[in-house]
């Protein structure tokens, strides 16, 4: 007799994502705009400027003293950045990440739910000893899932 899965390798998927991590915004100059971000709305930097080659992006992490969600400014590498095209068209908001406890769980699930996969889970730069996946749904909004990290990592 065939019963359910044993608890411990049964994936609960309602908590498969635990929330926003971080808002992308793609601009030209990372030290440029977040001097302005923090003068004018009080962000503070959590990281300095990251190149992040799998991506082919820099990237910077700032938040609001008090808030749990990052604001990750993202600028192209190069002309054949992956992001030179959302640059070329204005860049601004780009993409919403959310932070999974099963990086392999959630694609599955939201790839049942008519997202395409655009990046199997993929170490992560910015997060050492992590990993992140990039799919989109219908809307066209690109959404990054980061693994869960320890107290006190970004």
């Amino acid at each position: 007799m065939v019963g359910p899965e044993p608890t411990s390798t049964r994936v609960d998927e309602s908590t498969l994502i635990l929330g926003v991590h971080h808002i992308g915004m793609v601009v030209h100059d990372i030290a440029q705009v977040g001097e302005v971000y923090c003068r004018r709305y009080g962000y503070e930097p959590r990281t300095p400027i990251i190149h992040d080659k799998t991506q082919t992006a820099f990237v910077q992490f700032f938040k609001l003293p008090g808030d749990r969600v990052y604001l990750e400014l993202v600028a192209p590498d190069g002309e054949r950045s992956k992001l030179a095209r959302a640059l070329s068209q204005g860049g601004g908001l780009n993409h919403i990440c959310y932070v999974t406890a099963d990086i392999e769980a959630a694609c599955r699930r939201l790839r049942r739910q008519q997202m395409m996969l655009l990046q199997a889970p993929v170490a992560a730069t910015a997060f050492p000893g992590r990993r992140i996946a990039w799919l989109m749904g219908m809307d066209k909004t690109p959404i990054e899932l980061v693994e869960r990290g320890g107290p006190g990592e970004l």
